[in-house]
């Protein structure tokens, strides 16, 4: 099973033993050992090197039971043990983000913050492309994602990717500007800048914004500007991927959108001024469409 992560730390044992971390070895020295009534695997240790067990205890119970069943789970040549206090072990995508910078492990622990011990087995993280347009910078839908998986202990092993689409791009050089709302507070380089939310008095400009900021343009001064439309939700339709895809549009209000075409990548679409807690079932709903039946160990 890809992206085996405990569901709490106390699942997780280190011990050195004084045997060689072979399978046979690691069988003998734990079937019939007693272990704490909580513990389900155990990171060995023997010689710098690690192994990943899997115990199944007599009886549950009781403070301690014997092991009858031992599962070697990862041996040395296919573990690391890294020493991260900046990680919370507990956060499946911190955990995958460390594992990225180690490709070679099937089995990657993790000693983290608070000291706390737990591990990525088969990383195989949901890779989530979040199409957003800059400036202003920080990218605020990428960076509420972020946040949002950096406390996240239900979700899976997610990763995101920027795909980041700049607005002084999108301008025509030497043009006078219009943009959406002067409350971002973007300006473009080298553009004498108006804001449609200002409502200034009519001028030659360039409106860069989307199908909301064109209907606005017409309540307001009766006619259409030439324009480029700069909806994430639209640009995303001009830049396909096979990875599951978070943007966002200012035509939504409320609710987040999540669809997938046949056979294709699901794309989850939140307002504009979207919530952490909105941004958090977006990718929930990307979770469960990519990966439905994971759940921690």
């Amino acid at each position: 099973m890809a992206n085996l992560v405990p569901g709490a730390y106390r699942q997780v044992s280190v011990a050195d033993v004084d045997v060689p971390l072979a399978e046979a070895a690691l069988h003998a020295h734990f079937e019939g050992r007693e272990c704490y009534r909580r513990t389900r695997f155990i990171v060995a240790g023997h010689g710098g090197q690690h192994a990943l067990v899997e115990v199944e205890l007599a009886d549950r119970r009781p403070l301690f039971s014997p092991a009858v069943e031992v599962t070697v789970l990862a041996l040395p040549g296919e573990t690391i043990y890294l020493h991260r206090p900046d990680i919370d072990t507990g956060v499946p995508s911190q955990l995958a983000r460390v594992a990225r910078d180690h490709p070679a492990a099937r089995c990657v622990v993790v000693e983290g913050r608070y000291h706390h011990v737990s591990f990525l087995l088969d990383p195989d993280p949901i890779v989530v492309h979040v199409l957003e347009v800059v400036p202003p910078e920080p990218a605020k839908l990428l960076d509420q994602a972020q946040r949002v998986l950096d406390l996240a202990e239900d979700l899976p092993p997610m990763l995101l990717v920027p795909d980041l689409v700049d607005l002084d791009g999108l301008a025509p050089p030497g043009r006078e500007v219009l943009l959406p709302c002067r409350g971002s507070g973007v300006a473009l380089d080298g553009a004498v800048t108006h804001y449609l939310d200002q409502r200034p008095a009519r001028q030659p400009w360039f409106l860069v914004g989307c199908a909301r900021s064109r209907e606005i343009h017409r309540w307001c001064y009766g006619d259409d500007a030439p324009n480029v439309d700069v909806c994430p939700r639209t640009l995303a339709t001009q830049r396909p991927s096979h990875a599951a895809l978070l943007t966002k549009c200012c035509l939504l209000e409320d609710d987040i959108e999540v669809a997938a075409e046949a056979g294709g990548a699901p794309q989850a679409v939140v307002p504009w001024g979207a919530s952490l807690d909105q941004v958090r079932d977006a990718l929930r709903s990307l979770a469960r469409a990519a990966m439905p039946a994971w759940a921690p160990a």
